[in-house]
């Protein structure tokens, strides 16, 4: 398979599929993913030095780092696009460690990251910046499941559906951001 073919990949199938991918490759995710940000990321590791669940399993879960807009009429969500992942470098390893697979967002991420990734056979995935409102169009459901006060930046439960993505950094550290 050459570096420009899309690969169509369903969240369900991470736990297997993620150390296949490589740096470069073309995305179609589909499936269920997480929005979280900082403030999020934040209060999910309080819960879990209390000892008590996250909102979502981290277990084979994919995490988008974005706060989208409220839906407009007939639509699930409004504008979707991804924020910078180096705001979630402090909480990542972590959630590496508990399961995470794949993380969706934009920009470089720490050595630390990189290194739980290694680790833990997770993906990096980019998002296109600045193109939210046609991301959105690849969102079929959304449904807030946590910290609903934290308005754009709740977290919620996304359904995508072929979401356009680049393997950013692959489980081997392999990366095209460097």
């Amino acid at each position: 398979m050459s570096d420009m073919d899309e690969i169509k990949l369903n969240t369900s199938e991470l736990k297997e599929r993620a150390g296949d991918l490589r740096a470069g490759q073309r995305v179609l995710l589909s499936g269920t993913a997480y929005t979280s940000r900082d403030a999020a990321h934040k209060r999910i590791t309080e819960m879990l030095d209390r000892g008590e669940e996250p909102p979502y399993s981290l277990s084979g879960a994919a995490i988008y780092y974005a706060g989208p807009t409220p839906a407009p009429e007939g639509m699930p969500i409004g504008s979707c696009g991804p924020t910078t992942s180096a705001r979630m470098d402090p909480y990542t390893p972590r959630f590496l460690d508990l399961g995470l697979r794949c993380m969706i967002g934009k920009g470089g991420r720490s050595k630390e990251v990189i290194e739980a990734m290694k680790r833990n056979g997770a993906v990096y995935l980019c998002a296109i910046g600045g193109a939210g409102a046609l991301a959105a169009k690849c969102i079929t459901g959304c449904e807030v499941i946590a910290f609903e006060d934290l308005g754009c930046e709740s977290v919620k439960k996304l359904t995508l559906k072929d979401f356009p993505l680049i393997v950013g950094i692959d489980s081997l550290g392999g990366s095209i951001l460097q």
